[in-house]
């Protein structure tokens, strides 16, 4: 499947594109995730420590555990802070 997935804040510095089509057969955003980390360094190191990122399949919040089944976007950024 090809996913449309966004990067935004430090992820997005750190990966140096704010959005790509990603051509995958990732069942959960994990398995995602670790394809990710696979292409090279700079995925690696974004996606380093997940409990900085937070996750969104098509707008809506989710965990990294959940399926990518009907999925088109996938957004990946860091925690919000009000105030």
């Amino acid at each position: 499947m090809t996913l449309d997935v966004l990067y935004f804040a430090w992820v997005r510095e750190r990966i140096g594109v704010p959005r790509e089509k990603v051509e995958t057969s990732a069942a959960t955003v994990m398995d995602l995730v670790e394809e990710l980390r696979a292409r090279e360094e700079r995925y690696a190191v974004a996606f380093g420590d997940l409990k900085a990122l937070r996750v969104a399949i098509d707008q809506e919040l989710t965990e990294f555990d959940a399926s990518l089944n009907g999925a088109r976007e996938v957004a990946f950024f860091p925690p919000m802070t009000g105030g």
